[in-house]
């Protein structure tokens, strides 16, 4: 059955936020689920979230955009088999904070990785799993910067992780354009959300779509 729930978008575009405000959703719809995130959602892909979005270098060093990658890959590959694939077998629904279509955004588009060669490597990764269904939070790079800033600049005493937001502004946008051709693509799975509105707005057009999701496949 499928219950494999992901939420993607340029940075500041609120899908963190609303994937809490979607679990409590479906927690009122008594659906059984839980939410994780990429990188994260085990105590190994933490330890991989820290390398790959602190800004301060590790040992000096400038991480390379292959390295980065296979950082990435390391971490899913953890979380598909710790986390997502025996909560998918129990019957849950799973809302996840980032997944594939990420990888392909941001280190294919944005950083010109060759994106055969991503997919290849990800099918390995993640064990063949894909999203059954995406939600794609768009809205202009300038914005969600500018609220991705606001955000780090909030959460003082905390090691920031801002490693993506000091991107260039062209990379941010190769990548809000890899997410929009990705969605392009695949319509039956992507839903595209206006990311520009206010968090209750953005939250019901969620809803929606989720009510419509969830409804076909319980």
């Amino acid at each position: 059955m499928e219950r494999f729930i992901t939420f993607e978008g340029v940075e500041g575009c609120g899908k963190s936020t609303q994937v809490k405000l979607a679990g409590r959703y479906l927690e009122k719809q008594r659906i059984p689920f839980i939410t994780t995130e990429e990188p994260g959602g085990t105590p190994l892909g933490r330890r991989v979230r820290e390398m790959l979005l602190n800004n301060a270098p590790h040992d000096g060093a400038k991480m390379h955009a292959e390295a980065e990658l296979l950082l990435f890959f390391a971490a899913r590959a953890q979380h598909v088999r710790e986390v997502i694939m025996p909560s998918l077998r129990e019957g849950k629904v799973v809302l996840c904070d980032r997944f594939s279509d990420a990888t392909v955004a941001y280190q294919g588009f944005g950083r010109g990785l060759n994106i055969d060669l991503i997919k290849l490597i990800n099918n390995f990764s993640s064990d063949g799993l894909k999203p059954d269904f995406t939600l794609l939070f768009d809205l202009p790079v300038e914005i969600g910067l500018e609220r991705a800033v606001e955000r780090v600049s909030m959460n003082k005493g905390i090691p920031a992780e801002d490693r993506f937001e000091r991107e260039a502004l062209e990379f941010h946008g190769r990548v809000r354009e890899g997410y929009l051709s990705l969605a392009r693509n695949e319509p039956d799975r992507f839903r595209i959300v206006d990311a520009s509105k206010d968090i209750e707005s953005v939250h019901h057009e969620v809803c929606i779509h989720l009510s419509q999701f969830t409804s076909a496949k319980f």
